[in-house]
C-alpha cells in the first residue's frame, strides 16, 4: 500500500501560504492538508473556504480539507467550490455517512474523523457507507505541535482489521498529530497509510528529505 504524506499548512507561515504549497509540491508531498477550525467545535479559528480557494491555483496537489467545525453540512458546498479534493467531517459533529451522498455529488472524495477520546468503532458505519478515507486523530484537535498519543496505534490496528473484514483492505487511513520520523514506522505498521505532518515537515532544514524519510 502506498504511503502518502500530507503536510498540514497549519504549520506554515500564513503570510506566505501560496509559496508554502508550491514548495510542498516541489518537495514531493502527496496532499496538502488543510486544518479548518471554526472556534466552536475546537477553540481556535484558523481559516475557511476562502483560504482553500486562494491556494488552489498554486498547486496541483489534492487539497485534503479536514473540517473541525460544527454543522459541517452547511460548509461542504463552499469547500467543494473552493477546490477541495477531499472533505473529512467529524463523527462527533455529525453523521458522516448521511453527508457522503452530498459530498460525492459535488465531485469530492469523502471521509470521517474520530477524535482521541472517541472509540474508533464510531467510524465503522462510514467505512461501510463508502468512505474514501478515515482520519484518526492522534492528538486533541485544535493546536499543532502536540505529542503523539500512543493509544492511537491500537485504534489504527482495529480500524485496518475492520477494513480488511469489510473487503476494503486498501482504504486510506489517515493519522494526524505528533507524527515524527521517530514514530512514523510504528504508525504505518499499525495500519495508517496517509501521514499528516505539520511541524515535522515545515520546521525541517530539508523538507524534501524529511518527506522522503517519512514515506520510506
Amino acid at each position: 500500500m502506498k504511503i502518502k504524506i500530507a503536510p498540514s499548512i497549519l504549520a506554515s507561515d500564513f503570510s506566505r501560504v501560496g509559496e508554502a504549497v508550491k514548495r510542498l509540491e516541489a518537495c514531493g508531498a502527496d496532499y496538502v492538508h488543510c486544518d479548518v477550525m471554526d472556534g466552536n467545535f475546537v477553540p481556535p479559528i484558523t481559516f475557511g473556504a476562502q483560504m482553500v480557494k486562494a491556494i488552489r491555483p498554486h498547486t496541483k496537489l489534492p487539497l485534503d480539507c479536514h473540517l473541525m467545525v460544527l454543522h459541517p453540512e452547511t460548509h461542504i458546498e463552499d469547500f467543494a467550490k473552493a477546490g477541495a479534493d477531499i472533505i473529512t467531517v467529524h463523527v462527533e459533529a455529525c453523521d458522516p455517512a448521511a453527508l457522503f451522498p452530498k459530498i460525492a455529488a459535488l465531485g469530492v472524495k469523502k471521509g470521517a474523523v474520530v477524535n482521541p477520546e472517541t472509540p474508533v468503532e464510531r467510524a465503522f458505519p462510514a467505512v461501510e457507507a463508502g468512505a474514501d478515507m478515515i482520519l484518526v486523530m492522534s492528538v486533541h484537535p485544535g493546536w499543532g505541535g502536540q505529542a503523539f498519543l500512543p493509544e492511537t496505534l491500537e485504534k489504527l490496528h482495529i480500524l485496518r482489521e475492520f477494513c480488511v473484514k469489510c473487503g476494503k483492505p486498501d482504504l486510506d487511513i489517515e493519522v494526524d498529530g505528533g507524527i515524527t520520523e521517530a514514530n512514523v514506522k510504528d504508525v504505518v505498521a499499525a495500519g495508517a497509510n496517509v501521514i499528516v505532518a505539520g511541524s515535522t515537515v515545515f520546521r525541517a532544514p530539508d523538507m524534501a528529505a524529511t518527506i522522503k524519510r517519512l514515506r520510506g
